[in-house]
């Protein structure tokens, strides 16, 4: 709606954001429940696809009459490659789930890479930026909600989950 009138950046951070918080609200209300994805998983998925939805939208206009490239293809590549190794990061163990943040923080730095490549350098540096948030504020949040609604007696989210990376 605002692409018009706005600096296309502008409008890209605004996409990023929105889609980072809708990505917390979810995630948290998924943590507090007791799901083993929790707020800075959800955020971080939610972000990645933007970017990588973003991303497709910008360089698919860059490349329209080139027959012997598609850029969907090399970003496609990359995305499979990455959840594979992000998939062997995730551990289950003993009623424990680790890795799972972390592989999603890979899947968004893939993305933000691949903006990087394609010369979408603010795009990349203001979601490395996103990330770096999800990574840190979030971690405080979610633990703040957990014990918020853990004190009105629903059930401990943390039993038989741990997030935590090494």
């Amino acid at each position: 709606m605002f692409e018009h009138f706005a600096d296309p950046n502008m409008v890209i951070f605004g996409k990023l954001l929105l889609a980072t918080v809708l990505g917390i609200v979810v995630g948290t209300e998924r943590a507090v429940v007791g799901k083993r994805a929790g707020t800075r998983t959800f955020a971080l998925v939610a972000l990645g696809a933007c970017l990588f939805t973003v991303i497709s939208t910008n360089v698919t206009s860059q490349y329209i009459g080139i027959t012997d490239f598609d850029p969907m293809r090399v970003i496609a590549g990359i995305i499979t490659g990455v959840g594979f190794i992000g998939a062997g990061m995730i551990v289950f163990r003993e009623q424990l789930l680790r890795g799972l943040t972390t592989a999603a923080g890979l899947w968004v730095a893939a993305a933000v890479g691949i903006a990087v490549g394609f010369g979408m350098y603010a795009v990349a540096v203001f979601t490395a930026v996103l990330t770096l948030l999800i990574f840190t504020l979030m971690w405080f949040f979610e633990f703040k909600m957990k014990q918020l609604f853990a004190a009105k007696h629903i059930p401990d989210p943390n039993k038989g989950f741990d997030d935590s990376d090494e």
